[in-house]
């Protein structure tokens, strides 16, 4: 029940948002390592570089292109994963819960949700996890593909970059026997800021995220 309400929550928070006016919403909140700072507080923190936006990332998604999240996705927020091909435990239901919410968020008659948010699954096993295993995963999931990119590159490069956010995850130097499986959905924001955490196997969590999309949409910056 709760996965399906993602898919209706962003049309919801347009129609309350015209109905009261976007400041009178709240929007959700700045994170500043694992401390989430309510976003009306936020701003002059991040005017004064106290909270600082994720750095950037290049890799190679599932056509074999390379590809810079801040140079080729300029304004769009980012939903974020971290899986790898071969997993039969949790993976599966995390790519799941990631199509209801890319789905929530597809072009339809009605709205344009297409250019708001860019959905992105990294690979923890980026050596097994080539362009072509990433596209046939991807194919079999039947994404939208000009949505969903599914990268993979440098297993070093991509473990620095993930730790970022604080995962909850053992330390590491993305050498052999370092292994990140981790359930966590990040949301950035169109400024590249994290401005939710969110258990990607939680049904309620889901539907929070798909709420908090849906509010970043109508955001203005001050």
């Amino acid at each position: 029940m709760a996965v399906s309400l993602a898919i209706g929550l962003p049309l919801l928070f347009y129609i309350i948002a015209k109905a009261l006016g976007k400041d009178r919403l709240e929007m959700p909140g700045y994170y500043k390592g694992d401390t989430r700072i309510p976003s009306r507080k936020a701003h002059q923190m991040v005017k004064d570089a106290q909270i600082l936006p994720a750095s950037d990332l290049v890799a190679t998604n599932q056509f074999g292109d390379v590809v810079d999240l801040n140079r080729d996705l300029p304004g769009k927020m980012l939903a974020i994963n971290f899986f790898f091909t071969t997993c039969t435990s949790a993976c599966p239901k995390l790519t799941q819960h990631m199509k209801q919410l890319e789905y929530a968020f597809r072009s339809t008659p009605m709205s344009k949700n297409d250019t708001t948010v860019q959905f992105i699954s990294i690979s923890v096993d980026p050596g097994n996890d080539s362009s072509v295993a990433l596209q046939a995963y991807a194919s079999h999931w039947k994404v939208d593909e000009n949505h969903w990119w599914f990268l993979t590159g440098d297993k070093k490069m991509l473990y620095q970059w993930a730790r970022q956010f604080k995962l909850s995850v053992p330390d590491g130097d993305g050498g052999a026997d370092d292994f990140i499986h981790t359930n966590t959905i990040v949301l950035l924001d169109k400024d590249r800021f994290v401005r939710g955490y969110y258990d990607g196997l939680n049904d309620t969590a889901i539907s929070h995220c798909a709420n908090d999309m849906g509010l970043l949409a109508m955001e203005r910056k001050h």
